[in-house]
Order: structure tokens, then C-alpha cells, then sequence
């Protein structure tokens, strides 16, 4: 949000979206990174990546003086950033919990010449042991909500590279994360480049859709109490606007704490194109076919104009739309595109 702490299980991470302000751009905010200045008082540059390195954190400083060669990893977010850094971690949270691996990052291990990540059982928080026992020479904490226990633990194992304040587990951007460890680890300019591509990503999917410009869109998550209108009026501006679409006037009346929809108010969701997702299947308020077999639902100009569709949980999509990183967003264009195109035109 982005905080992801990417990637939790799917249901968990769409559950805590429906909080999560800046949902469609990772917990998006203006908050800035740490200060980056060196020991000896001269600045450490992001772009040439000299050393030391100095980042003050919510608990202190974190001070890197050589540049980091095995990094581990306390989140999944954590994880996307190494990776997207062209870094493979020598540990990593057992995120996927028996689930395969997301596509894209499998893509990413594999380019980066593995087939697997090691991984330590993360069910009942950080294992700090297995993490002393690969001797990081830093480890990334800039993706989690979990850093306050975590932090003191960590830190005698290797320095710890983390958000500036504790407000900025909310609302920092992926953006802003991936630049925070990347000046730890000596890749600023590796940073930009990624940063870049997904720009372009974005700006070549939206010139090649031209018809998205304007379209009004409502986002809707289906939870276990709950049918969530994800993109009000507040929600900063994620995939969806940045590929054209735009919120519906309708959305003023929400926010991150008045988000429900009730069924008898359904036309609420009403726009040029809705977008759903069941990440909860039978164990959400009404399953897919129950809503869509809802009389007032099924009345809606959107439905009936085909205008409708579902975005897919089961391969993470709808939570790596929750929860960009520098990794996935990449991947989210390249599979939400065709999604909204057949929604815009009516197939």
C-alpha cells in the first residue's frame, strides 16, 4: 500500500485493503525516505552508491558500511524489491504457505538463474534464527507492518534497512521503498531504471487503449461482512486511473471508513465499467453466483450492458493490485488490460 506486506495470503491481504487508504498504489502517501548521509558527515550518494551509508530509521540509524552482498528478506514486499534490484535473497519468508508461487515473481527468480528461493516457516512471525544462520550483510524491512518487535532482534544480526517513521508503514509509496533499500544496497541507479520501466509499461498499455480514457469505474471487493467500494473518492490514484479510467462522481460518498454497500443499495455501484472480486469464494458475504444472480444486481445498466467483470484472486491478481510492488506492476498491466477491455467494449 504500498505496504504490502506482500504478499500475505490472498483473503488476508484483500481483508486489510478494504482499510488500506491508498490501496491501488501500495498504501500510497507523500512521506519521504530516510535522510542518507555518511559517517564521516559527507553525503552518501544514491546514484554512485558509495559507502558508508547512513539511513535513520523510526528506532535509530542503520548504518551499512560496505555494499551488501547477501540481503535477506522479512516480507514478501521485501522480497519483491530484491529481486527487482537483481538480487536473489539468501532467505525469505514462506509467504506462498504451500500456494505456487506468483508468476511473476517465479519469472523473476528464474531470470535471475534459481528455481526456488530458501525460505524460512514464517507462521508464527520472523524466524531470527534461520535469518542469523545465512549472516546477511543487511536485511530489508521496508514492506512490513512488523518492524517493532522485529527491529531489535534484527538488528545484532545485520543492519536493518527500514522506514524513516513508524506512519510510514502505511503510506509509503513502492516507489519510495524500493529507493529506500536501494540506497542501502548501493543500486539508486538500478532503482530509477526499475522505476522507469514500469512507467513506460503503464504509458504504452494506456496509448494502446485509448478507449479507457474517461470511463468512469467502480471497484468492488466482496468480504466475509461486507461488499467493499474499494475505489472512493479519497483512494489515490493506482492501475486503474493511470491506465485511463476515472472514479465515479458516486465515489465522494465513500471512504476508507464508510466503504460498505449494502444489497439493497447495489445500483451504487453502478458506472461505465465495474470491476468485482470474490477472494473469499463461498466464505464471503455471497459467493459470486449469488450476487450475480441478484435481481437488483443483474438491473444494473453495467450488467446488463456487459459492462461488468471479475477480477481473478486466484492467480494474485486482485491482490497484487491491492498491494503494487516493483515486481508485480508490471505483471498487473499485462493481465488487467485485457480484463478492462473487454468490460469497456462490451464483451
Amino acid at each position: 500500500m504500498s505496504p504490502s506486506v506482500r504478499r500475505r495470503p490472498l483473503a488476508a491481504a484483500l481483508l486489510a485493503s478494504a482499510t488500506c487508504l491508498g490501496l491501488l498504489t501500495g498504501c500510497g502517501g507523500s512521506s519521504g525516505t530516510g535522510s542518507s548521509d555518511g559517517k564521516d558527515g559527507k553525503a552518501a550518494s544514491a546514484a554512485d552508491g558509495s559507502f558508508p551509508v547512513s539511513l535513520t530509521n523510526a528506532w535509530g540509524r542503520t548504518e551499512v558500511k560496505e555494499k551488501p552482498v547477501r540481503v535477506a528478506t522479512v516480507s514478501d514486499g521485501d522480497t519483491s524489491i530484491a529481486l527487482a534490484l537483481g538480487l536473489v535473497p539468501v532467505i525469505t519468508p514462506d509467504v506462498e504457505d504451500g500456494d505456487p508461487v506468483a508468476e511473476y515473481k517465479q519469472r523473476a527468480i528464474e531470470k535471475l538463474g534459481e528455481k526456488k528461493l530458501k525460505t524460512y516457516d514464517n507462521t508464527d512471525g520472523t524466524d531470527y534464527e534461520a535469518i542469523a544462520a545465512e549472516e546477511p550483510d543487511v536485511i530489508l524491512g521496508v514492506n512490513t507492518w512488523e518492524m517493532d518487535t522485529d527491529y531489535a532482534k534484527l538488528t545484532p544480526i545485520a543492519p536493518v534497512v527500514t522506514f524513516a517513521d513508524k506512519k510510514d508503514a502505511n503510506t509509503l509509496t513502492w516507489q519510495e521503498r524500493l529507493k529506500t533499500a536501494a540506497k542501502a544496497l548501493g543500486l539508486s541507479e538500478k532503482a530509477e531504471e526499475v522505476i522507469a520501466a514500469n512507467e513506460r509499461t503503464v504509458k504504452e498499455a494506456a496509448a494502446a487503449h485509448p478507449e479507457f480514457r474517461g470511463k468512469t469505474y467502480t471497484y468492488s471487493v466482496v468480504h466475509p461482512e461486507q461488499i467493499t467500494y474499494m475505489s472512493f473518492a479519497d483512494q489515490d490514484p493506482g492501475v486503474f486511473e493511470q491506465l485511463g479510467l476515472v472514479k465515479h462522481p458516486r465515489s465522494k460518498n465513500y471512504t476508507a471508513d464508510k466503504d460498505s454497500v449494502s444489497l439493497e443499495n447495489l445500483d451504487e455501484l453502478e458506472a461505465d465499467v465495474l470491476l468485482m472480486t470474490y477472494p473469499f469464494g463461498d466464505e464471503g458475504l455471497l459467493s459470486a453466483s449469488e450476487l450475480e444472480s441478484n435481481k437488483l444486481f443483474r438491473s444494473l445498466d453495467v450488467v446488463k450492458n456487459n459492462h461488468f467483470a471479475v477480477v481473478p484472486s486466484e492467480n494474485t491478481l486482485a491482490s497484487a493490485i491491492a498491494y503494487p510492488d516493483a515486481l508485480s506492476a508490471p505483471w498487473v498491466v499485462e493481465n488487467l488490460t485485457p480484463i478492462l477491455a473487454k468490460a469497456v467494449a462490451g464483451k
